[in-house]
C-alpha cells in the first residue's frame, strides 16, 4: 500500500490527464480544420492513455475514483463551444508549458514525460498557427505569462481580471457608503458613479499604458538603427559579445555577428531583440483597442454589486448586493482556475473570501465614519 501522499499525487494527476482529455476532445468536435481536428483527436488519446496509468494504480490500491468531469473541464468545454478554439488555446499552451516537466526525473514515467513536453510544443504551435512567423516568438513568450508578473497572458485572463477589478472595487465602494448609513438613492449613485469614474481611470491607464510603452520602444528602436547606420563596427562587436555571453567561442561569435551585420534590417531586428529586451512586431498593441477593453471589462464586472439598487433598497438591496457579488466573486474564481493550476472549487472560494473581508473592511470603516460624522 502507497502512502496518504502518493494517492493523492495518483489522483491529481488522474484528474488533469482526464481534464485535457476532455478539453482536447471537445476541440476535435469543435475544430472545423481537418488537420487540427486530428491533432487534437491524438492529443486526446495519448491524454486517455495517461489517465489509465493513473486509474491503474488507483484500482491496483483499492482506491475509488470518478472520471466525471469537473467544474473546470465544463467551463473550458463551455469555452470552447461559445468562442471557438482559438480562444482557449493560448491559455492551453499556458498550461501545457507550466506542466511540461511534471513527470520529469522519475524513470517510472520517462514516456509520458516526453510526450508532455511534446504536447506542450503542438500546443504552442498550434496557439500560433496562421501568425506571421515574426511573431511567433512573442507569442509564445506572452504564453509563458507567469514569468511577465501581471502581465495577463490572454484575452481569457485579461478579461476575468477586468471584471474583477471592476467588480471588488464597486462592491467595497457600495459597501463602504452603505456602511455609513447613506440612503438608497446615494448608494445608487454612488454605485453608478464608481463604475463610470472606475472604468474611465481603467481605460485612461490602458491607453497611458501602451501609449507609452509604444513611443519608448519606437524611439530605442530608432536610436538603434541610427547607430547600425552611422558606427556599425560598434554594433557588430556588441553583437560579437552577445553571442559570447551565450556560450559561443570568439571565432564563432564573429563569424555569426558578421553574417547578421550583411543585413542591416536583421541586424537592426537582433540588436532590438537581444540588446533591447524587445520584439519589434509586438510592442504593445492598440491602445484604444485597449482602452475600449478596458473599460467595457471593468463596467461588466463592477454593474453586478450595483444592481439590487435598482429595484430593492434599505438592508434588503444591501443583502442582495452581497448575495450578487458572491455569486460573481465565485465565478470569477471559477474561471482563473483555468490558468492558476488550482482547483475549482479552492479558486472560487478564495475569490469569495477574499472579497468578503475587503468588503466588510470597508463597511466596518464606513460605518465608523458615519457614526462619527453624524
Amino acid at each position: 500500500m502507497v502512502s496518504k501522499h502518493e494517492l493523492k499525487r495518483y489522483r491529481a494527476n488522474l484528474a488533469d490527464e482526464l481534464h485535457g482529455a476532455a478539453v482536447y476532445e471537445t476541440l476535435a468536435r469543435v475544430e472545423s480544420n481537418p488537420e487540427r481536428k486530428k491533432i487534437f483527436g491524438r492529443l486526446a488519446a495519448s491524454e486517455r492513455e495517461h489517465a489509465k496509468v493513473w486509474s491503474d494504480k488507483l484500482q491496483a490500491n483499492h482506491q475509488r475514483f470518478s472520471t466525471r468531469p469537473g467544474v473546470k473541464t465544463l467551463l473550458m468545454q463551455g469555452l470552447v463551444h461559445l468562442f471557438g478554439p482559438r480562444f482557449v488555446l493560448p491559455s492551453l499552451a499556458a498550461a501545457e508549458f507550466a506542466d511540461r516537466n511534471k513527470y520529469a526525473r522519475n524513470p517510472e514515467t520517462a514516456r509520458m514525460s516526453e510526450d508532455e513536453r511534446h504536447h506542450a510544443s503542438v500546443v504552442q504551435q498550434l496557439a500560433n498557427d496562421g501568425r506571421p512567423e515574426a511573431t511567433k516568438g512573442a507569442e509564445i513568450a506572452i504564453a509563458e505569462s507567469w514569468h511577465r508578473g501581471v502581465s495577463s497572458g490572454n484575452d481569457l485572463r485579461a478579461a476575468i481580471l477586468g471584471a474583477n477589478d471592476g467588480l471588488v472595487s464597486n462592491f467595497c465602494l457600495i459597501m463602504g457608503v452603505a456602511g455609513a448609513g447613506a440612503q438608497n438613492k446615494a448608494i445608487l449613485l454612488t454605485a453608478l458613479a464608481g463604475i463610470v469614474a472606475g472604468a474611465c481611470s481603467m481605460a485612461l491607464g490602458e491607453w497611458l499604458s501602451v501609449t507609452n510603452a509604444r513611443e519608448l520602444a519606437t524611439i530605442q528602436i530608432a536610436k538603434e538603427a541610427d547607430e547600425l547606420e552611422h558606427t556599425p563596427e560598434a554594433e557588430e562587436h556588441e553583437l560579437r559579445l552577445i553571442y559570447r555571453a551565450k556560450g559561443l567561442n570568439h571565432e564563432e561569435a564573429g563569424r555569426v555577428a558578421a553574417q547578421i551585420m550583411k543585413d542591416k534590417g536583421k541586424a537592426l531586428d537582433t540588436l532590438t531583440r537581444e540588446e533591447l529586451g524587445l520584439d519589434p512586431a509586438e510592442l504593445g498593441g492598440n491602445p484604444w483597442s485597449a482602452a475600449a477593453v478596458s473599460f467595457c471589462l471593468f463596467s461588466m464586472g463592477a454593474i453586478f454589486p450595483a444592481m439590487p439598487f435598482l429595484w430593492s433598497s434599505g438592508r434588503v438591496a444591501v443583502l442582495q448586493c452581497v448575495a450578487f457579488s458572491i455569486l460573481a466573486l465565485a465565478a470569477i474564481g471559477l474561471f482563473t482556475s483555468l490558468f492558476n493550476g488550482r482547483s475549482a472549487a479552492f479558486s472560487a472560494v478564495r475569490q469569495v473570501v477574499i472579497g468578503l473581508v475587503a468588503a466588510a473592511f470597508t463597511f466596518g470603516i464606513g460605518h465608523l465614519l458615519g457614526v462619527s460624522v453624524s
